[in-house]
């Protein structure tokens, strides 16, 4: 895996802006970031010139001191159409989130997403794409995929080392709850 500062800080902020889903201020993506704020409105600048020139779905938006990055105008309805389950961007965001954690903590899913991935945590249990079990030790509940997402989204293989890794680390979490 690629060290953090191997890739470039626009990216870095790219990728905080997309899991983040909401407006992100300047000291908030420093310390995501770990550089200062100049490098980062610096970096900013780059990445809002490079969106500015492609013809992409996505752009920076910058204001009141903040950033995010959001659909262009005009695009929500098309995209809605097309998931295939009932859920809102942001919630859609915190489930990726997950998804590339496979496993994470509910405290560490709410210090990447914010506070309202409480709520991103609620719709996504009702619809039984998550599921959360409390912590051994500690106050946090652990997050994890149902077989329901793997079969909605169909996006995990089902052989490999990843696999039987992700199952032994199943079975250990079993045990320990």
């Amino acid at each position: 895996m690629a060290e953090p500062n191997a890739i470039s800080l626009p990216a870095r902020l790219e990728a905080i802006l997309y899991l983040k889903g909401t407006p992100v201020g300047l000291k908030e993506l420093a310390r995501l970031a770990e550089t200062s704020e100049n490098n980062v409105e610096q970096a900013m600048l780059a990445l809002e010139a490079g969106y500015a020139q492609r013809d992409t779905a996505l752009e920076i938006v910058a204001g009141n001191g903040s950033y995010s990055l959001q659909l262009r105008p005009g695009l929500g309805e098309l995209v809605r159409d097309l998931l295939p389950v009932n859920l809102s961007t942001a919630a859609l965001r915190t489930l990726a989130t997950i998804a590339l954690k496979k496993r994470i903590l509910q405290s560490d899913l709410v210090e990447l997403r914010g506070s309202g991935a409480y709520d991103h945590i609620k719709e996504l249990l009702t619809q039984n794409f998550i599921e959360r079990k409390r912590q051994s030790e500690g106050r946090s509940y652990w997050i994890s995929l149902t077989d329901k997402f793997h079969r909605t989204f169909s996006v995990l293989p089902t052989t490999g080392p990843e696999t039987t890794e992700s199952a032994a680390d199943n079975d250990e979490w079993s045990e320990a709850a």
